[in-house]
């Protein structure tokens, strides 16, 4: 009877010990949410701004929280301004990165405690979300996302520039975009009224070059912040286009066979010409005139454009599109004996002309000894003349009866009544069409002209 009650304290000694937890000894992280991609890295002497709530290991009851206080928490890692088991756990943390970091007493704040909210020998849990990391020996840093093949003049001291762009925080978040205003941001390059960062970040910038630009926070809004959406002590990042570039002292070039390209209402011009440019044809021409308001308003630029100016631009479009405008193919003539029409993997034989909108011829199949040869689907022509090509019949013609109804349309001439439009245009085809080769050339249109009596209006 004594040996099995003996045997039994045994057991109950056995299972007590086994249920003590083991001391913490250091510091233990638990990275539990990791950003894919980590430019950088927290080191000994960088400056850091994160949240964290903070709780006990024993019970989970929070103690401090820079969520509850609605302002992010900022300090120097490495040099003893935190308490050793935070300047421990937050190295080599990155931005976005959330951990949790477990502290023993002896690298928080001991048997001591500290104002009666952590008792003595305390185990400290911290939540750690990181939004920024700098260095004061850090630069503007430049990442180069598109830089235009032709660069005659980039951004110099002085320069008044006209760009666009997202800027964002380290962490990502949103503070500012010129999109959402539909304009430009306008200034001076060097004359302090940009932040330094981003005098420095648009120097040497093209004309349709796109950047990112990092600014440290120094170089920013520093200690300050500005407004409720860049806090104290925050990196900036800016996606920024160069949409324009000139200086008063910049001598006046005109260029010849150079169009002005640009796109309507996203702010790459000035109100008013926005405003303007709506509703335009291919080939019209427009004198337009804009009030200062709708331009440059009471400043002016510079030397340039006076003060409350009122502009007057004479403008000729040449030609217009959108990205997003599918090819656009008229079937003209189409024959009415159609065996097949072309398809992918076919070998085809054409004839053709090209021209820009406004009329101007830029090549020609009779340019050249022969007709042009492709294979459909073989990337052998650019992909609008691929679509064009496909589901055609031998014979098909798509051009002239599409002049021949513009100039109808113009009030340039008129169709015969009571005879189909059709049947004229076929016949018209055929005698323009003097050797009966299916094409007309430029010595079969260019026939003398009808006496003045003799001409008629119909078409």
């Amino acid at each position: 009877m004594e040996l099995a009650v003996f045997t039994l304290v045994l057991c109950l000694h056995d299972v007590i010990v086994s249920c003590l937890p083991a001391p913490f000894v250091d510091v233990v992280v638990d990275r539990y949410d990791i950003p894919r991609v980590c430019p950088r890295e927290v080191e000994t002497e960088d400056f850091i701004r994160y949240h964290f709530n903070g709780t006990f290991h024993a019970d989970g009851k929070k103690f401090d929280s820079s969520h509850d206080r609605g302002k992010a928490f900022i300090s120097q890692v490495g040099l003893g301004r935190l308490i050793t088991g935070m300047d421990r756990g937050l190295q080599g943390m990155c931005v976005n990165e959330q951990r949790r970091i477990t502290i023993p007493p002896h690298l928080a704040y001991g048997s001591i405690g500290t104002g009666g909210v952590v008792p003595p020998d305390a185990v400290l849990v911290y939540d750690v979300l990181l939004l920024d990391v700098w260095n004061t020996a850090d630069e503007v840093q430049i990442r180069t996302l598109h830089k235009p093949a032709s660069c005659p003049r980039a951004a110099a001291a002085s320069d008044f520039v006209r760009y666009h762009y997202n800027g964002t925080l380290l962490s990502g978040a949103p503070f500012d975009s010129s999109y959402s205003r539909n304009a430009t941001y306008d200034t001076y390059l060097g004359q302090g009224d940009l932040i330094k960062g981003m005098d420095q970040g648009l120097l040497g910038m093209c004309v349709g070059e796109r950047r990112i630009v990092i600014v440290p926070p120094f170089l920013a809004y520093g200690e300050i912040g500005n407004g409720t959406r860049i806090p104290p002590q925050a990196t900036l990042v800016f996606e920024a286009l160069l949409v324009d570039v000139f200086n008063a002292k910049d001598d006046l070039i005109v260029e010849r066979n150079s169009t002005y390209n640009t796109y309507i209402g996203k702010g790459y011009v000035i109100r008013g010409m926005d405003q303007a440019l709506q509703g335009l044809c291919i080939g019209e021409k427009r004198r337009i005139v804009i009030p200062p308001h709708l331009a440059y308003g009471e400043a002016g630029v510079g030397e340039l454009i006076p003060a409350s100016t009122v502009l007057v631009f004479d403008i000729h479009v040449i030609d217009f599109h959108n990205p997003e405008d599918p090819v656009d193919v008229k079937v003209t003539h189409r024959p009415l004996d159609c065996g097949g029409t072309s398809e992918v993997d076919d070998w085809i034989r054409y004839r053709y002309n090209c021209s820009l909108m406004d009329g101007t011829l830029l090549y020609s199949s009779d340019h050249y000894d022969a007709p042009s040869i492709t294979t459909l689907g073989a990337d052998l022509v650019i992909p609008g003349l691929e679509k064009g090509l496909g589901g055609m019949c031998v014979g098909e013609k798509r051009e002239f009866s599409a002049f021949i109804m513009g100039q109808v349309e113009e009030g340039k001439g008129r169709l015969r009544p009571g005879v189909d439009a059709d049947t004229i245009i076929q016949d018209m085809f055929n005698n323009q069409d003097r050797n009966k080769d299916g094409k007309i050339v430029e010595s079969e249109a260019d026939d003398e002209p009808e006496p003045e009596a003799a001409r008629r209006d119909e078409l």
